[in-house]
């Protein structure tokens, strides 16, 4: 019998996802699908400056992950998308480098957007759960 999808909610931000009616991740399995995370201020606000809003919505990213019993380095799918890519490609590779530091990297796709409700840039990623914490 296959277990129900879970909803999984990284602490201290229920109130942000209620708000919008979406889960900010769903256990299936052994996979976890994230939804898009931007860089999001606790109260749900932009970050203002824009490397600081890539490396918040990481840390948004983190906090799920934690929550699902995963880390960085069980991601396998990442799915970015941006404002403006030819002038934020540098500012998002130097956060990006510093995370996943050391192949293997997991694959990656880039979208060009016009808008993400008043932010610059979003990740979403699925995550290979560990046995332990399926």
């Amino acid at each position: 019998m296959a277990l129900a999808n879970q909803a999984v909610f990284p602490p201290n931000r229920h109130a942000l996802y209620d708000a919008h009616g979406y889960s900010p991740a769903i256990k299936s399995g052994d996979l976890l699908f994230v939804s898009g995370q931007v860089g999001s201020r606790e109260d749900g606000s932009p970050e203002p400056e824009f490397k600081k809003q890539v490396e918040r919505a990481f840390d948004n990213l983190k906090a799920i992950l934690e929550a699902a019993g995963c880390n960085f380095d069980d991601i396998i799918d990442v799915t970015t998308f941006h404002t403006d890519p030819e002038n934020q490609f540098e500012d998002i590779m130097e956060v990006k480098d510093a995370i996943f530091d050391q192949a293997p990297y997991p694959n990656w796709t880039a979208v060009g957007v016009t808008w993400l409700s008043g932010f610059d840039f979003e990740i979403k990623v699925i995550a290979r759960i560990p046995a332990t914490n399926a």
